[in-house]
Order: structure tokens, then sequence, then C-alpha cells
């Protein structure tokens, strides 16, 4: 191991000068032309770097560095075997402007919205009353004061899950989109403030980092941005769901005013009576109308009038079956007369006889008798036997006996 760490160290020292750019934090200067130790941080990418420097280096600025100041710094690479550690010996340092910086946030903020960041459509509504609200601010801030207490005043049942991080500064990043990723993960926080009061545009640099920035617009929670003042606009601003002038005027965004959402219960409940009233009033009148027509004046009535009317048609009925049953009662007497007129029996009564032989066959002929042959005789009132003693036959009449 100790032959690797060798060799990484002889490539280490063969490399030149080397420019890099970064925050400046755990800054440690030294009086005189001692040794000056800092970190280079770029929170984008995630990566540091130690610089060390001679007290030559740090005077030769216009102003000595201090923590949040972004340099620019030309060093020598070197690795320290023991520790295996790469460092950066300074030769020059320089600040990095205010107005490169701004200018440097436009060209970010340009790449950003083309990349639809700050597009209307990808922001989410803010709910009515939020069961929890998440507040990342400063600790002990005016800001923190603000949020609360105003938001307290408006909804004094308004809850709170409150984030204290730094607010300017190289740990401001880190530590904002550590509380926006614990505060998006409690089921309870449905909208997150992000509040800071005023201060320089270097102490609002934190809030236009491009790694901020993209969490927020990550979040699954809408986020309200209340940083500085009206005139302050970092990026955050624009990729948040909502931009609040001041942390106050979050605190009027994020719940409703108790006060008067109860004037417009009261009013809704006033135009609510007052319509109920009409409408029963109108069913009084409609229902007083309606009982002073005759159907419901006098509902009997209708029923008297259908009841005589179901009389008369019984009545109707009766006479119509009577009528029938007596023509249908004549016209069985007279279809009995004529059957009894063509009757055997009504010829019978007229004197008649039917005579018949002994297997049962009618006699119409004498010329088909015998002599001795018994005969049974049939008359209107019973029947007899005779005996054949004669037979005649006239010849005028086959069909007579």
């Amino acid at each position: 191991m100790l032959r690797a760490a060798t060799e990484i160290k002889g490539w280490v020292d063969r490399l030149g000068e080397i420019w890099i750019e970064g925050e400046v934090s755990n800054l440690s200067l030294r009086a005189g032309n001692q040794m000056s130790f800092l970190t280079l941080r770029d929170l984008t990418e995630n990566a540091a770097l130690p610089v060390a420097c001679f007290g030559s280096v740090v005077k030769a600025m216009s102003s000595p560095p201090k923590e949040g100041d972004r340099l620019v710094i030309l060093g020598k690479p070197s690795f320290y075997v023991p520790s295996g550690r790469l460092s950066i010996t300074a030769t020059a340092m320089r600040a990095v402007g205010i107005g490169e910086l701004l200018a440097r946030i436009e060209v970010l903020k340009k790449i950003l919205d083309g990349e639809g960041l700050f597009a209307e459509s990808r922001k989410k509504p803010l709910p009515f009353l939020p069961r929890a609200v998440g507040l990342i601010t400063g600790a002990n801030s005016d800001a923190e004061r603000d949020v609360l207490e105003n938001a307290r005043r408006r909804w004094p049942a308004v809850r709170f899950e409150v984030r204290n991080t730094a607010v300017q500064g190289p740990k401001t990043v880190p530590e904002v989109i550590a509380a926006l990723t614990d505060l998006q993960r409690n089921p309870e926080v449905e909208v997150i403030v992000i509040a800071r009061g005023g201060g320089s545009v270097e102490d609002l640099l934190p809030f236009s980092d491009e790694a901020l920035v993209r969490a927020v617009a990550d979040c699954s929670v809408p986020v309200v941005s209340a940083i500085g003042h009206e005139a302050d606009q970092p990026l955050l601003d624009f990729v948040a769901d909502l931009r609040a002038s001041t942390p106050t005027d979050a605190a009027a965004r994020i719940v409703p005013d108790i006060q008067a959402e109860l004037r417009t219960i009261a009013d809704h409940l006033s135009k609510t009576r007052a319509v109920v009233t009409r409408l029963v009033r109108e069913a009084g009148s409609w229902l007083r109308d309606m009982r002073s027509r005759p159907v419901l004046a006098s509902p009997d009535g209708f029923l008297i009038v259908r009841q005589e009317q179901w009389a008369g048609l019984v009545l109707r009925m009766r006479t119509h079956i009577a009528h029938a049953l007596e023509r249908a009662r004549l016209e069985v007497d007279n279809l009995r007369s004529s059957v009894h007129l063509l009757s055997p029996a009504s010829t019978l009564d007229r004197g008649y006889a039917i005579v018949q032989r002994a297997d049962g066959t009618v006699v119409q002929q004498a010329a088909h008798l015998t002599a001795q042959e018994v005969l049974s005789v049939r008359v209107a009132s019973g029947s007899f036997t005779a005996t054949v003693e004669q037979i005649t036959d006239t010849g005028s009449d086959p069909e007579g006996a």
C-alpha cells in the first residue's frame, strides 16, 4: 500500500498548478506569514478540497476571506502519504465579485427555466387548511417569529413542524435540503415554508444554489418561498409553488383567517336562513291554495260522484242481465215446444204406436212379419205385447205397418 501511495504522490507532484472555485468553509486564518487553512466546497457537485496558503497569499487579497465567500484559487495539488489526503497549496486567491455571481445566477436561471422548472403548470396548489405546516428557518430568528405568530393569530389551532437551519453561509444549502427531505417524509405536513429575513445579496446567495432549487422542484409537498423582502428574488422564489413577499406574507398565505371564515359562515347561514324561510312561506301559501280547491275542500265529493256513477252502472248491468235472461228463457220455452211437437212422444199422444220385433227392430211393413210372432207395442202411456194372428198387406204404403 505504501508503494501505491508513493506512486500516487509522485504522479500528483508532477501535476502543474490548477484553478478551482468554491465556497469557503472551515476557515482558519493565522497571523503573520504563517500557513492558513480552509476548505473549498462546491455544494452543487457535493465536493470539497482542503486548501493551505501562506499569509502572503492572504495579504495579497483586497480583504481577508470569510466563511461563505466564493473564491477562485490557483494552487498546486499535493498528496500526503501518511493520511492519503489530497490538498491544494494556494499560490494566488481572489474573491469572486458579486457582479460575476449575479451574472452566473442569471445564466443558471435561464437554464433552469429552459428545463421547465419555473413553469406554472408544475406548481402545486396549497391546501386550504393544512394538518401541519413545515417551517425551515433560522433558529430564534425574526422570520421564525413572524411566521409562527402571524399564522397562529390567523388560525390559533395551526400546528407547525419547525426545522432550524443555517440561513447564510456554506452550511445553508445542505441543511435546508436535509430539512426539506425530512419534512416531506412526514405525512402530516401538507405545506412547507422556507423563510429568511432580509440581508445582503451575498447573504441570500445560498437560496439561488442549483442543488437547493432542484431539491425544491422535486419536493412532493407544496413549498412557499419567503426569502428577504419584496425586492429580493433568489431563484428559490421562481421554483417554489408560491412566492411570499415576506415571512409575514407567508403566514397569511398558508392558513385562513379564522375571523374572516367565521364572518363568511355567519353570512352564509344568514343567506341560507332567508332562503329556507322564503321556501317555507311559499310552501305554506301553496298548501293553503291547494286546500281551498274543491277536490281538497271536500275530498269525499269526488267519491260520492264516483259512487253514484258506479251504482248507475250496476243497475244498468243488472237490468241488462235480467232482460237477457228473460229472452233466453223465452227462447228455451219455444225450443222446448218445438222439440215436443217433433218428438216421438208427441206422435204417440196422437194415438199412434211403435211396434217392435223381439230383436228391437221397428216393424215398418206387415209383410216382414210371421204368424204367431210376438211383438212389443209402445203407446203414449205404457207398452204391451201382441201376437200376430193375421197379416194383411195393403200394398198401398210400402212404409206403413
